[in-house]
């Protein structure tokens, strides 16, 4: 573990996703100046990583993740799904009777958040939804 707090993947104020404009080695002082992304995982919050961590130290085996956790299968599941939508990837439907459904009007905010659709449409969807 770094000695070194994470930088923070999104600003606290708007949300938006952070970049580097520095590294600098404390060992041999070389500094590089530019413009960096911190990478798909840069995007997640502290819980998200932390859920992460904890699946792919159990390489996986969602059964190992929820003893560790102590959580049930479908909220291993919801939690892996926030943390890839927030990484970017698309993360398909699961219609299998009994899977929890992330409910549409978090969807639609979701979507508002990340710019796929404007707040016109996201209202349009909100009051169709009910």
């Amino acid at each position: 573990m770094s000695r070194f707090p994470a930088a923070p993947g999104s600003c606290p104020i708007c949300g938006a996703e952070t970049i580097v404009t520095r590294i600098d080695c404390p060992v041999c002082e070389t500094r590089i100046e530019g413009r960096f992304g911190l990478g798909r995982f840069g995007r997640l919050s502290p819980e998200q990583l932390a859920f992460v961590e904890v699946f792919v130290k159990n390489r996986g085996i969602i059964k190992d993740v929820e003893a560790e956790l102590g959580i049930s299968y479908p909220t291993v599941r919801a939690r892996l799904d926030e943390a890839l939508r927030e990484m970017g990837f698309a993360v398909p439907d699961d219609s299998r009777p009994g899977a929890p459904a992330l409910p549409d009007r978090r969807r639609v905010l979701e979507d508002l958040r990340d710019g796929r659709i404007s707040a016109e449409e996201a209202a349009r969807l909100l009051a169709s939804a009910g």
